[in-house]
Formats: C-alpha cells, structure tokens, sequence
C-alpha cells in the first residue's frame, strides 16, 4: 500500500464507478463518506484504509439512514489479504456490502466483493430526512469522501449563505424580500436575521449589508468553492 495513501483517495474511483451506473454521488454528507441516490435507492459508502471495529460499528450504525451500507478499503489492505475469506463472511454477516479498491500507480480499479442483504433495521426517519435534505440542497458535489471538517465544511446552509453574501457584496443596503426576489433564496430574511457567520450588518430595520468579516470570509470561501470544484473534475 502506498505510504501516502488516504482515504480520500479512494473517493474519486469510486464516484466514477456508480456514477458510470447510473448514480448521482456526492461525499462528505452528514458525516457519511459517501451517498449515492439512483431513483429511490439510496447507498452509503464508508471510506477505511484498513478494517477495524469502529468502522464496523460505524456502518453498522449507517443502517437507520439507508437499507445499502457499503465498507471501502484498498485491496492492498493488510487485513483483506491475509484474511479475505473470514472478512467476507463477517461482513456479510452483519448485512454490509463490501468494496475493494486497487491502487496501482496509473489506475484504479474498483471491485464489489459482495452487496448488503438480510440486515433490515427500522430506519430513523429524522435523520435520514436531514440526509437527503442536506443532499438535494447541496450544490454539486462541493467534499471528497473522506476529507475532514478542516479543509471541508462547505454545507447547503453556508452555499446559501454565500450566495446572499454575494448578492449583497453588488448591492446597496437590501431586504430579504429583495433578495429572495433577485436570487429565488425563499431564506433570505432568516439568513439575514439569524446571521450564523456573522457576514451580516443591519443597517435600519428590515435592510442589511455585508459585514467587513462577511467580505473578507467570502474571498476565502469563494477560492475553496473553486479548489473542490477542480478535484472534482
């Protein structure tokens, strides 16, 4: 295994292979590796660069949010090679589906050892519904798989935001409703009032403009849109 490998790497492979089958993937939502929807079929996909109990518990755990939970490692993994015939078993045992990726130098090659089956628990309807929420609203598909909330962090509710602040960045002092008019953000005034990130500065009642910290923040938000965006591509 390479000594640099992450398991972000796995992501892209593995995007491009459901994405070849039909699906819309997307990484990094709710904490989920990655979520793959096709039609009604919802898949979760666990990125490890190795097999251990807590990524067991963790996919296990990611059955209350979709009836297909997939674990991903590399091929080259210690643990799959030297006991790929007791890995099988246990994780079709606890319902889980199996993916192996092969990292060689010039290409990946992704392999489904086995689908999820048998393991059916009741799902938790509030949290999937924040799942699919959070999927349908996010904007493309902004996080690798496997990336932490430091170089990630890049939610529907901030692309929302981001787009207010943009709007507000050409334009004198504005509502809510003018916005909301101007960029079809139906939030605008909660956005405005509740002003998460502080980029928001209210000028009299009902009119706000970008804050100085909103400026400077929206420079640095916009070139990390742009980086994500070309290792996507």
């Amino acid at each position: 295994m390479p000594i640099k490998l992450q398991e972000s790497d796995l992501y892209l492979p593995i995007k491009h292979f459901l994405s070849n089958l039909g699906y819309q993937v997307k990484g990094e939502v709710k904490n989920c590796d990655i979520v793959a929807i096709k039609d009604q079929e919802v898949l979760i996909i666990e990125l490890k660069l190795t097999l251990n109990i807590t990524l067991l518990l963790q996919a296990v755990e990611r059955f209350t949010l979709a009836d297909n939970v997939y674990i991903a490692i590399p091929k080259q993994a210690t643990i799959y090679k030297n006991k790929q015939k007791q890995l099988k078993k246990l994780i079709a045992r606890l319902g889980l589906g199996l993916i192996v990726v092969d990292i060689q130098k010039t290409q990946q090659y992704v392999e489904v050892i086995n689908d999820p089956k048998d393991y059916t628990p009741k799902k938790n309807k509030r949290k999937q519904k924040a799942l699919l929420k959070e999927f349908n609203l996010r904007q493309g598909d902004t996080q690798k798989g496997g990336s932490t909330n430091s170089t990630a962090g890049l939610t529907a509710y901030r692309q929302r935001a981001i787009r207010i602040a943009e709007y507000l960045l050409q334009s004198p002092p504005t509502s809510g409703a003018s916005i909301n008019k101007a960029i079809d953000e139906p939030q605008a005034t909660q956005f405005l009032y509740n002003n998460h990130y502080a980029w928001f500065d209210k000028i009299q009642r009902g009119l706000y403009t970008l804050s100085e910290k909103g400026k400077l923040e929206l420079i640095d938000w916009k070139k990390k849109t742009k980086n994500i965006n070309q290792l996507n591509n």
